[in-house]
This record gives C-alpha cells, structure tokens and sequence, in this order.
C-alpha cells in the first residue's frame, strides 16, 4: 500500500516508489484522541461558547464532518478491533483537580487551548457512541499529547505494542502532537484520514501533508482496515 499522493509534501514529491507498510495486528492499538463531549457535541461545551460569542456559523462545518464522517469512522475502526481482539486506547483532556491547578500552563492560558475539563465532569467523557468499554486504556492529559506528561507511551511498551492507528481532534494540535510524540518514541504511526477533524478542512489537509511519510502513513479508515486484515 502507497501513500496517498494527495498526503504527499515537498519532502517527498520526488520520490518514485514508497517501501510498503507492514504492520503486526498483534501488536497494533488504536487510540481516539479527544472524541469527548465538550468539543463534540452541539449543545454543549464549546459549542454553547461559540454561539454565546456569535462564531457558531463557522463551527457547523467542522461538527458536519464530526456527525457525518469522524463519529461514523471511529465506530467503524472501534468494532474492528474488538472484533479482532486488538488493543483499544483513549486519550482525552482532562485534569485531576476541579480548580485544574493540574493544567499544563497551554490549558491555563486565554484564548482557544485554554478550558477546564474536570476528570468526572460530563465534558470530559467520550462521546456515548465511542465509549470505551472495561478493559480499554483510558488516560488522562492535562497537554496536547497524549504522550506527554502521561504514562501511555510506557503502557504500549509494557503490551509489546509496534503500532499505533490515530484518530480523532484536532488533527492540527492534539492528534499531530500525539503522532509525533509517538513517532519520535519508536512507534510505527498510522493517522486515519478520514477519522480525524481540524477547525478547517483547511487545517485538516494540510497538517496531514506535512505529517505524512515522516511521522505517520495517512490512511483511510477502509485502507486501514484492509491493511490489517492482509498482515492476519
């Protein structure tokens, strides 16, 4: 399987052929960056915000792609690996401490990247439709990625775990931290195209181009399913 050359930056556009990814579902996670009630929902969270502040008009194409695409996508990778008996893993934002005296100083500041999530608040838990099941890692951060300040990269290593399919928001900022702090650990990286959103298409697109070949294979939800299913 080639990358898609849609994904393909100025790095690598002179490159005539890609060595094929090759993957062990054994040792393969999936792992769902963020689905969670505060940036999913329309009538809750930072939706309730955006339309208080009158921007709610440019979020509906991003919540658009989140109902219509991302949410259908991850239940799709979600039955597959519980089908399959493959590792399931969450990350999502939230802090320890209701006053979130916890937050990495990013979270603490104005503007956009600045919220409280409290662990046990309802805008922190995943989304109903992605709900992680008993078994499943769930691990709390209180930054970007999922990787850091967390003990997710220490739990893979501790499964055996080679390779990691992400999915989820914001591609820009909480999913590409999390695939490089997970590419620069060793992992082999997968970032599902097609289940992953930015506050722009815009964004979307071109922070997977710029991912694409050196952190991370971009794939499609079906393109990754197929590809663990040929290496069964």
């Amino acid at each position: 399987m080639q990358p898609n050359k849609k994904y393909v930056s100025f790095y690598y556009e002179t490159v005539k052929e890609f060595p094929e990814i090759k993957i062990n579902p054994k040792k393969t996670a999936l792992l769902l960056v963020d689905l969670q009630n505060e940036f999913v929902s329309r009538d809750y969270g930072e939706a309730i915000t955006f339309k208080e502040a009158g921007e709610w008009e440019r979020w509906i194409p991003f919540h658009d792609r989140l109902d219509g695409i991302v949410i259908p996508n991850n239940k799709k990778l979600l039955k597959f690996f519980r089908k399959n008996k493959m590792t399931v893993s969450y990350g999502r934002i939230a802090c320890l401490r209701e006053d979130g005296e916890d937050r990495s100083p990013v979270q603490k500041s104005e503007g956009w990247n600045g919220m409280l999530i409290p662990v046990n608040s309802y805008g922190a838990q995943m989304v109903e439709e992605l709900a992680p099941l008993d078994n499943e890692i769930v691990v709390n951060k209180t930054t970007d990625s999922v990787t850091t300040g967390t003990n997710y990269l220490t739990l893979l290593q501790f499964m055996g775990i080679e390779t990691v399919v992400v999915t989820g928001i914001v591609t820009d900022q909480c999913v590409a931290s999390t695939v490089r702090g997970l590419a620069d650990a060793g992992f082999k990286v997968i970032c599902v195209e097609d289940a992953c959103a930015a506050g722009s298409i815009e964004h979307h697109e071109a922070e997977l181009k710029i991912m694409s070949c050196i952190y991370c294979d971009v794939l499609s939800t079906d393109e990754t399913i197929k590809l663990i299913e040929m290496n069964m």
